[in-house]
């Protein structure tokens, strides 16, 4: 009986994945960079690694809506990017034991006022709520990372100018404090009810960290400076 051979055709394999050579380069570029951050990325630093002549705009919103539907999306804290785990599936990640902080009613008052306001000063904040603000109450918010020192202000003795963080938007699930509501938003949540003084309204609200023409920039020490104790002030 005649023996047959069987012929074995070596090719070359393609290390490349097919769904990978069809992938935009510039969005694999931009999930690796993204993924390997242990912080949120600005935009200036991923065009920087970008090949020349990306839209990287455009690039983000493409990435953003090739990950809405899976268990990580990107999304945009700030002026920055990272990849975050979908808000449906968080409770994956939920530790069983929960730390609760309960913030005082001086201090939400406080933080109201600074992510509306800001930059805004220790004196402006006593003068919208109509109280003197305990040294504690800024301290607290301050040390949970929502509000930082901006600036000094150009005014008789250069007080301090307060704004909110990162920290801030994240917690509270914003992008930007342009997301905070509104006064029609505020009414309709029952926030504000009863009889308004005639011309009141919500400002809108800024967190641009670059520093106004009324702002110099913060010396040496002036962050210990900020969370010193005054004495002399009282909460009520």
């Amino acid at each position: 009986m005649p023996s047959m051979a069987k012929t074995l055709a070596i090719v070359p394999k393609d290390e490349t994945p097919p769904a990978a050579a069809a992938r935009p380069e510039e969005l694999r570029l931009l999930e690796a960079l993204l993924f390997a951050s242990s912080e949120p990325l600005d935009e200036a630093t991923l065009a920087q690694r970008l090949p020349e002549g990306v839209d990287l705009k455009d690039a983000l919103a493409r990435l953003q809506e090739d990950y809405a539907a899976r268990g990580v999306n990107l999304v945009r804290i700030g002026k920055k990017w990272t990849f975050r785990t979908a808000s449906d599936l968080g409770w994956l990640l939920t530790k069983e034991t929960v730390e609760t902080r309960k913030l005082s009613r001086a201090a939400i008052e406080t933080l109201a006022i600074i992510a509306y306001h800001q930059p805004v000063t220790r004196a402006e904040i006593e003068e919208i709520r109509g109280v003197a603000t305990a040294a504690g109450t800024l301290d607290v918010l301050l040390r949970t990372g929502w509000i930082r020192p901006r600036g000094r202000r150009k005014a008789p003795g250069r007080p301090i100018t307060y704004g909110t963080t990162e920290d801030f938007l994240s917690h509270f699930g914003l992008e930007s404090v342009s997301d905070l509501p509104g006064l029609d938003e505020l009414k309709g949540a029952g926030l504000l009810e009863g009889h308004l003084p005639p011309g009141f309204s919500v400002p809108m609200p800024s967190d641009d960290a670059a520093l106004r023409d009324d702002e110099d920039p913060l010396e040496p020490g002036d962050i210990d400076l900020a969370l010193a104790p005054q004495a002399e002030r009282t909460e009520k």
